[in-house]
């Protein structure tokens, strides 16, 4: 049987029509976003750390797709790992078989994880966390689960009851019991476990919104109080996990931090396919397929599948071979110095902080009168516009991708690929500092901007 599919035919023909075809068909209001702040790029390809346009120029990635090319893009070992399953032509997925596959990679990435012992597979982080929250209630039979203050662990219904946002919550009641606690607040953790209802609190190493990290022992003292009262930790890895922070998880930078359960997902899909891990002690497991009867009552129609599979196997190989997690302590300290050492000349940026390749750059309100008056007029319209200021010529000028770190934040995060060097923090920090001096100076284009924010989201109330 012949057919005449031809996707670089199709491509060809009609990947012009990308911005029209979202409008469309699929969410209208990104192309919207995009036009209004000038992100509507048309990128050809991608390699590493760089988008490429059809002229050739090449575009630096800060955002690693929010974490998950944490290889860069295509990285060749991944690539011939998908090429290779492919050919294998496995019988996968039969639903009534071990297949060798999920087996070697849960081994692997327990390797990683002393004190865990199983793993789940599902598709995402979400999914991660949805598989985290069922397994807590289930194992402690208790309904409600806490979780910290601007949190985000996903959008599917379990996972948004534990969304510290309210703008993704909104309209989406009702959820799951849930109540939210500060990150760090170990009174008021404890007020909530006294209650006898918790089955868990799920808490980011580094939260992804602000890039907010546990205070220093935070984590150990809460899995001690949690354990006291019946009730589990888990760690949402999802963005953190696999040396981002320039430890493999980043729990593993506090001493004595001993989750119950993990959630993995992003960067282990090596930039291909979508993948979910949830890992987790041997009594939780033991207590959710607890017989025969059981043995289904959680899966996935696609976890474990062999290319994910595959490339979990292959991304773990290639962070091994390739030193990426030391790579992404030392690249990532070296950025954050030189990024810090810009707020004693700059009185718009406030604070450079996080771990690894894990940066929040944020800024705040300046001294001097002139730029007061400038900063006062964005913040009247609209909290997060100045740093949407530094993003757009960032990318327009200097051909670097970045974002802001959450609705209504003047923070920019910053979660390159972990295989960035000292090319790549010359090239930022350059760039940052050249933005900066635009900003601080009453640069026109820049300030320009800032007021055609203003009226976008004015008009957007």
């Amino acid at each position: 049987m012949t057919t005449d599919f031809d996707l670089s035919k199709l491509l060809k023909e009609r990947g012009a029509e990308r911005y029209e075809l979202h409008a469309r068909h699929l969410n209208h209001q990104l192309p919207r976003m995009l036009h209004t702040i000038g992100f509507d790029k048309v990128y050809e390809r991608a390699e590493g750390a760089y988008f490429y346009d059809a002229e050739g120029n090449d575009y630096l990635d800060m955002l690693a797709g929010f974490g998950v090319m944490g290889l860069g893009r295509h990285h060749p070992v991944v690539r011939q790992a998908l090429h290779d399953v492919l050919d294998a032509e496995l019988a996968d997925l039969t639903r009534f078989d071990c297949q060798p596959l999920p087996g070697l990679l849960a081994e692997k990435l327990l390797s990683y994880a002393p004190g865990m012992d199983r793993v789940f597979f599902g598709n995402s982080g979400t999914e991660a966390v949805e598989t985290a929250l069922k397994f807590a209630r289930y194992a402690t039979g208790r309904p409600r689960v806490l979780y910290c203050a601007h949190a985000f662990h996903g959008l599917t219904t379990g996972s948004l009851s534990v969304n510290g946002e309210s703008g993704f919550r909104d309209g989406f009641a009702p959820l799951l019991p849930d109540t939210a606690v500060e990150l760090g607040d170990l009174d008021a953790l404890e007020r909530e476990l006294r209650k006898g209802d918790v089955a868990a609190l799920v808490v980011e190493p580094i939260q992804g919104k602000g890039v907010h990290a546990t205070p220093p022992g935070y984590l150990s003292a809460a899995g001690a109080l949690l354990r006291k009262h019946g009730a589990l930790l888990i760690a949402d890895e999802v963005q953190t996990g696999l040396g981002r922070t320039g430890d493999f998880f980043a729990y593993q930078h506090e001493e004595g931090a001993d989750p119950d359960l993990v959630c993995v997902a992003k960067a282990l899909s090596g930039g291909y396919v979508p993948v979910g891990a949830t890992l987790g002690k041997e009594w939780i497991f033991k207590k959710v397929y607890s017989s025969m009867d059981r043995v289904l009552v959680h899966s996935a129609s696609f976890g474990s599948n062999a290319q994910a599979m595959a490339a979990g196997l292959a991304t773990l190989a290639v962070m091994e071979d390739e030193g990426i997690v030391a790579n992404a302590r030392r690249v990532g300290d070296l950025l954050r110095t030189r990024l810090a050492a810009l707020t004693e000349k700059y009185e718009l940026l406030h604070e450079v902080r996080g771990r690894g390749l894990m940066i929040g750059i944020e800024f705040g309100r300046p001294k001097s009168l002139g730029l007061r008056s400038r900063w006062a007029m964005l913040q009247a319209a609209r909290k997060g516009l100045f740093a949407q200021m530094v993003v757009v010529p960032l990318l327009q000028r200097h051909r670097i991708l970045t974002q802001v770190s959450g609705d209504h934040l003047e923070v920019i995060k910053l979660i390159p690929p972990l295989t960035v060097g000292e090319a790549e923090v010359d090239r930022f920090v350059d760039a940052f500092t050249q933005v900066m001096d635009d900003a601080h100076g009453g640069g026109g284009l820049m300030w320009d901007f800032g007021r055609t924010l203003v009226k976008q989201a004015v008009a957007n109330r």
